[in-house]
């Protein structure tokens, strides 16, 4: 499971992420302890050509379900706001650093610019101990996505610039 989701991630990221210019890491020595990827305003929606990048790793990790995959990221995307707004698509940190800061910095980090450019920021918790965290940063929660299928619930959260 862990080496599909780092294909996966790894996929999402070069197709989309990292051309956006919203992708922060905060080392530990010579490695990676933390990633945040954030997209800009207006370009949270994935192109259809990094869609079309993105199948055959889509293939490889969900194979059968690979159209169930596409169909919970469609039901996300009709939940997402309008207003334009950075959003955190993923934030992860590697469990040998967690609880160092790591993460706190890459959110400070993003969220000092959305502050600078008056621009609202976006996210959904995909657990519920971590919406705490996000409230810290000056997050809301401002609603529940239930996925199907046994899916987990997810915690849209809004922040407006400070």
């Amino acid at each position: 499971r862990r080496a599909h989701l780092s294909r996966l991630f790894t996929t999402m990221t070069r197709h989309h992420h990292l051309g956006a210019g919203g992708v922060e890491v905060a080392c530990d020595g010579p490695g990676i302890g933390a990633a945040a990827l954030w997209d800009p305003p207006n370009r949270w929606q994935e192109s259809r050509r990094a869609q079309l990048a993105q199948t055959p790793t889509f293939l490889r990790v969900f194979g059968f379900r690979t159209a169930k995959a596409r169909g919970l990221q469609e039901l996300m995307k009709s939940k997402h706001p309008e207003e334009p707004h950075w959003y955190l698509a993923v934030i992860g940190s590697d469990p040998d650093v967690r609880g160092r800061g790591f993460g706190q910095v890459l959110m400070r980090s993003r969220l000092d610019r959305c502050d600078a450019e008056y621009c609202p920021a976006y996210l959904e918790s995909s657990k519920a101990e971590n919406v705490p965290y996000y409230e810290r940063f000056g997050f809301r929660v401002t609603g529940e996505i239930v996925l199907p299928d046994g899916g987990p619930t997810l915690w849209p959260m809004w922040r407006n610039p400070r």
